[in-house]
């Protein structure tokens, strides 16, 4: 999952503001995973007596939950450690404590460093070990540095307390869910097998329970969440093995739940029942997110993706022949070792055969630890820079025409929160696309028939349908 995300992950319980109540503040950088796990570490945080704030300045404890997919990301990270030691230095000065936590998998891959190049950092806590947030803190107020990223002992599923119903209502009519972790894959360019671990399934009844609370506290659409989600096979009750299609089937049991997705899914883990889900449950949406990274057989190989161009397109039509209205999405890298300008051809005539509504495409960067790191002949900055302004321009066309596409069209619409303009909500479309209608604030959480007005650079205008 490399679509980058920076969102504050804070809802503040207004009844609990006083100035006796300790406050947090967590910023979450990366995948939707890291989000889902910011909520969990708030909620582990609340039963600790830490309340929420969107103000870093108010904060006794700011996290910086943090992704590693990049260098840039992790450069943003040192560079928001250097704003916050200044502000830590400041409230000190005025006689007020203030704890700062580094979370996620720059914590993982580089939680010694962290500690040595950032000295007002007091804890690192890698993503496997949110359950012993609040220990850790204790540690941390007795005057230690913590480094807490051993994640081979416990699963941190079994600690964490299940989500908050009063503050999942707070967040919205759609929600993440973790339910795998980790990568077996090993390509080349990544670093998530070393910062999150081998791969690892939620049990099928704690994921269903999870599903009902967040149901019960208004939730409709639901995120399946995995580094590499399709990989999923969770044990059932009876002990028996279930494949992520099998869990989809079964959420779609719970009366109230309208929607489902799920994201990041690898081609060789798309098996019959994950595609047959896709003709069989409405509640499904027509939007699948899987990367293929190059569309050169020769840079596949590189990259260790264990498949084909010709086998990834015949994947994608045996998918839509199930869902015709399937939208896709994908990742792209241009610029991995040793490709050439032919195996960069090959990546243009791959996005051209199959067809994106959604894209996500970057520079290919090393990351230290992974075999790509070790890899000769890397090519140079401008040309990689050169290859992605093309890439981005037929990605973008891509998805404006599907957009262009959509006008006229009727579709149902969950409206989720206000829009910037009084009057108006918006909402998701079946294809993830951001919808602006004009409704009533009342009516957020409802599915409504919606006609396709107009199409923008980055969403869509509709009316609501008598």
């Amino acid at each position: 999952m490399t679509q980058e995300i920076a969102v504050l992950s804070a809802k503040p319980d207004v009844a609990l503001e006083s100035s006796a109540v300790r406050k947090v503040f967590v910023k979450t950088y990366g995948c939707q995973m890291n989000v889902y796990d910011s909520d969990r570490m708030t909620d582990a945080l609340a039963k600790d007596g830490y309340v929420a704030t969107d103000v870093m300045e108010d904060a006794d404890l700011v996290l910086l939950n943090t992704c590693h997919i990049r260098e840039k990301a992790a450069e943003k990270v040192y560079s928001a450690l250097g704003r916050l030691r200044d502000l830590k230095k400041k409230k000190a000065g005025e006689g007020r404590e203030m704890m700062i936590g580094v979370a996620g998998c720059v914590a993982q891959a580089e939680g010694d460093e962290i500690l040595r190049r950032a000295p007002a950092v007091d804890l690192v806590i890698g993503p496997q070990t949110y359950h012993r947030l609040p220990e850790a803190l204790q540690r941390v107020k007795r005057g230690e540095r913590v480094l807490e990223t051993d994640y081979a002992i416990e699963d941190k599923f079994e600690h964490l307390p299940a989500p908050d119903k009063a503050k999942t209502k707070a967040r919205g009519v759609t929600a993440f869910l973790t339910v795998q972790e980790g990568c077996d894959k090993f390509c080349t360019f990544c670093v998530v097998p070393y910062t999150r671990g081998s791969e690892v399934s939620r049990p099928v009844a704690q994921i269903v329970a999870e599903a009902q609370k967040l149901v019960d506290a208004g939730v409709r659409e639901i995120t399946l969440l995995g580094q590499n989600v399709n990989a999923w096979h969770g044990v059932g009750a009876n002990g028996e093995k279930w494949g992520l299609g099998d869990l989809l089937h079964r959420l779609t049991q719970i009366e109230g739940l309208s929607r489902l997705r799920y994201t990041t899914s690898h081609p060789r883990d798309m098996d019959d029942s994950l595609i047959d889900a896709h003709r069989d449950l409405p509640q499904l949406m027509p939007y699948l997110h899987l990367p293929i990274q190059s569309g050169s057989n020769r840079i596949l190989k590189a990259m260790n993706r264990r498949h084909t161009t010709a086998e990834y397109i015949a994947l994608i039509a045996r998918i839509k022949a199930a869902r015709p209205d399937l939208a896709l999405s994908g990742d792209f890298i241009v610029g991995f070792p040793g490709e050439t300008d032919e195996d960069f051809e090959d990546t243009l005539r791959l996005v051209e055969t199959v067809g994106y509504a959604q894209a996500f495409s970057f520079k290919y960067s090393t990351r230290p630890g992974t075999p790509g790191a070790d890899l000769g002949d890397q090519v140079p900055e401008d040309v990689k820079a050169k290859r992605l302004e093309r890439l981005q321009a037929l990605l973008l066309k891509q998805q404006n025409e599907f957009a262009q596409a959509c006008i006229g069209k009727t579709i149902d619409l969950l409206l989720e929160k206000p829009g910037r303009m009084p009057g108006q909500l918006i909402g998701r479309s079946p294809w993830l696309q951001s919808v602006n209608v004009d409704a009533n604030a009342s009516q957020i959480g409802d599915i409504v028939s919606v006609r396709i007005t107009g199409a923008g650079p980055n969403s869509l205008f509709a009316e609501v349908v008598s």
